[in-house]
């Protein structure tokens, strides 16, 4: 299976693994992969997330969160830039997603950050997915 949008195949993977109320999911590695993760975890939505070496690229495992009625702590993820067709914003045109209960992820100069800190840094950048 050839896989071309490793963003968009981790997003799909966390939303079916929480919908099937599993404990956690094992996608593969990559950098931006990891930021995305650590912003994810920062946020709330998953509990917590390890990187393990293999022979290969690596996995990241992460441990997905679930709220005390046993409710998905992630109601809905969608990725927004694809492979082919990228979607830049500058820090002004930034909305808020379900009315500031979401977030946005964006790729910038200056790393991955959610649209609120990309906002106070006056950055704009390519909009990666977004998270509720």
């Amino acid at each position: 299976m050839s896989i071309t949008d490793l963003t968009a195949d981790m997003l799909t993977m966390i939303r079916n693994a929480s919908r099937a109320h599993k404990e956690a999911v094992e996608i593969k590695r990559s950098k931006l992969l990891s930021a995305i993760c650590e912003i994810l975890k920062k946020e709330g939505f998953i509990a917590n997330f390890k990187e393990i070496e293999d022979k290969k690229q690596g996995l990241i495992k992460i441990y997905l969160k679930y709220n005390k009625d046993n409710s998905s702590a992630i109601v809905g993820l969608k990725s927004i830039s694809t492979a082919g067709l990228r979607r830049y914003e500058g820090y002004e045109d930034f909305r808020k997603i379900l009315g500031g209960v979401g977030i946005a992820i964006v790729s910038t100069s200056k790393g991955i950050m959610t649209t609120k800190e990309a906002r106070a840094k006056k950055i704009g950048g390519e909009i990666i997915c977004y998270a509720w």
